[in-house]
């Protein structure tokens, strides 16, 4: 059935607001949106509100003693809420595990590279770098892998974006440090990364690499006007992951790692992990199917969460 080109033109949006965090990285992100809407939609005036969020005021404390994920999306949720903006974007990994009433998530866009990246001025790689030498990381995800491959380095706390970061390996307070790739990339400095780390070192956290578009659920007509964002290919993907993550209680308080890929068949491969802060234990799932759509991403998921709960994976997860 043909349609009128007249009533799409109608039912197109005439002005959308992204809330964005004011960080180099995030305004990336909420400017990559703002391209791809202004594509999707020309006639459509596509303004960013910049926000400070709870989570980047506070960068005295590791984020598991603070509050967690949420810290990083709560203002943003309110400038939803009060009409200041239509939608928000976010890394998916900062989005906490259960998006309630009255918000949903209603694009993934296509991932970055998932994996963790090495940064040192000294060292071309983990295992290159000698006993007591300190690794500067966010995430309790990272730093029990790390301690688990590499019982003998020096793993410390480093919180800030990633300009920050840099800056504090840079003025030698880290012998090096361990981020996320597609921060790197996407702010155009890749050239800083040493090395890759590997999942077999490091597997990635839920949904790192991708980007969120959240909205109020009753926006129907957002979630039309979004719908050519979405990448059906990471949706799938980062779904079994989050499932893994859900069903665990994960969050910044929880070492816990999962990545999915899809098979050349079509199928999809998830592996899995939750170890003790301090490295010394950890389980490991991996799983896979032949089916690569929504519901067989979910059933991944619990496979891969009973699988660790089977190991023993609860005596290190954070109490609820």
């Amino acid at each position: 059935m043909s349609v009128d080109p007249s009533s799409a033109r109608a039912d197109a949006p005439q002005r959308l607001v992204i809330a964005s965090r004011e960080s180099r990285l995030a305004m990336w992100q909420a400017e990559h949106v703002q391209r791809r809407l202004r594509e999707c939609h020309p006639q459509c005036d596509v303004q960013i509100l910049g926000m400070t969020t709870e989570g980047d005021r506070r960068l005295d404390r590791a984020l598991a003693e603070i509050g967690g994920k949420g810290l990083f999306t709560k203002e943003l949720e309110l400038a939803l809420l009060d009409g200041r903006a239509d939608l928000a974007v976010h890394s998916l990994k900062d989005v906490p595990m259960e998006v309630g009433a009255p918000f949903a998530l209603a694009a993934v866009l296509v991932r970055e590279d998932p994996r963790d990246a090495f940064v040192s001025t000294a060292y071309a790689s983990l295992a290159e770098m000698p006993a007591g030498a300190r690794v500067g990381t966010s995430s309790l995800r990272r730093a029990a892998q790390i301690r688990h491959r590499h019982p003998a380095l020096e793993v410390l706390p480093l919180r800030g974006n990633v300009v920050t970061r840099l800056a504090r390996l840079d003025e030698g307070r880290y012998d090096a440090i361990v981020l996320a790739a597609a921060g790197l990339k996407r702010l155009g400095l890749a050239e800083r990364i040493r090395a890759i780390v590997e999942p077999s070192v490091s597997v990635p956290a839920p949904g790192q690499g991708a980007l969120a578009i959240e909205t109020l659920a009753a926006r129907a007509d957002l979630a039309r006007w979004l719908a050519p964002l979405a990448d059906a290919r990471t949706t799938v993907e980062v779904q079994a992951e989050r499932t893994v993550s859900r069903l665990l209680g994960g969050s910044c308080r929880v070492p816990l790692a999962a990545w999915c890929v899809s098979t050349p068949s079509g199928g999809l491969k998830l592996v899995a992990r939750v170890a003790s802060e301090d490295g010394r234990a950890m389980a490991e799932a991996k799983v896979e199917c032949e089916a690569g759509d929504a519901d067989a991403a979910l059933r991944l998921g619990e496979r891969a969460a009973r699988s660790l709960l089977d190991q023993g994976a609860a005596q290190w997860l954070a109490p609820s």
